[in-house]
């Protein structure tokens, strides 16, 4: 079970999108791989949520985490094989590790600590939630916004990864992100 959550060598540079919930992480990922004409990695808890909502009417629990995490680094894990250069992630086992214990009262299996903290990227790219918050089937947490923000910024302090934080609007985020990972890019 335990190298499900490995993530695989790359020669590729890989960059995460990282943050709450309507944050514009999907968005920003899908213009920054069409940008570089790159892979993306979609999100796979949104998927996978959904699902779990259309079928039970239900949202995430506990039990979910641990396959949401395989999910994820499976997907990520299948596009390291293709990308050239330059690998998009809508999100990262970071990630789910800071949802897991926001959610659940500072509890995440130590299985996908190990590897959120052991998985390496070269940048994070934090999105700011100065943009509306849209609802859906998924999303719980409106008023707690500057909480999530604050926890998942925490997190990338607290194990020392490389970021940037992107605000404004799309071009903004987009012209503020383009900088940092051609910067990046041209040091391979």
């Amino acid at each position: 079970m335990e190298k499900n959550l490995k993530q695989i060598s790359s020669n590729c540079l890989k960059v995460v999108l990282f943050g709450p919930e309507s944050s514009g992480k999907t968005t920003l990922s899908r213009e920054l791989a069409n940008y570089y004409n790159s892979y993306w990695v979609e999100e796979y808890a949104r998927d996978y949520l959904q699902n779990k909502w259309d079928k039970e009417k239900k949202t995430c629990e506990l039990k979910d985490i641990i396959p949401i995490a395989y999910g994820q680094i499976n997907l990520e894990n299948k596009f390291s094989k293709k990308a050239n250069n330059l690998l998009i992630c809508d999100t990262d086992l970071l990630e789910t590790k800071v949802y897991s214990e926001t959610y659940y009262n500072g509890f995440c299996d130590p299985l996908l600590e190990k590897h959120a903290i052991q998985n390496k990227y070269d940048l994070y790219i934090l999105t700011d939630i100065d943009i509306p918050w849209f609802k859906d089937d998924l999303r719980d947490r409106p008023n707690n916004r500057k909480e999530m923000f604050n926890s998942f910024k925490e997190a990338l302090i607290k194990y020392k990864r490389p970021y940037i934080l992107v605000s404004g609007d799309l071009n903004n985020r987009i012209q503020t992100s383009t900088k940092e990972i051609d910067k990046l890019l041209n040091n391979i």
